[in-house]
């Protein structure tokens, strides 16, 4: 699955882009860099349901911006992306 596509399934689990729960986690001082990635990942848990490898994908955007390694980019691997940025809005606002 490719870091957009984690992105794109939290959308639909929880009903907010990730803009908005980047929002959530900044009222929550979750965006803090002092913050490790269990309170977070025990937040989403906790009010949204998700899973580990999902709340994992939403941590890095937290900490990392909505930027992700040029590795993934293109490859041939289940986890490419199409483009290094990946895209907060919602799934259904992102440009064709």
């Amino acid at each position: 699955m490719s870091f957009q596509a984690y992105l794109d399934t939290i959308e639909g689990k929880t009903g907010l882009t990730p803009r908005e729960l980047l929002a959530l986690a900044h009222e929550k001082g979750l965006d803090d860099p002092s913050v490790k990635a269990t309170p977070i990942i025990e937040w989403l848990k906790q009010d949204y349901g998700l899973g580990r490898g999902h709340a994992m994908a939403l941590v890095h955007v937290i900490k990392n911006g909505a930027k992700i390694d040029a590795k993934h980019v293109g490859t041939s691997g289940s986890h490419r992306d199409e483009s290094d940025t990946l895209w907060l809005d919602g799934k259904h606002n992102r440009p064709a």
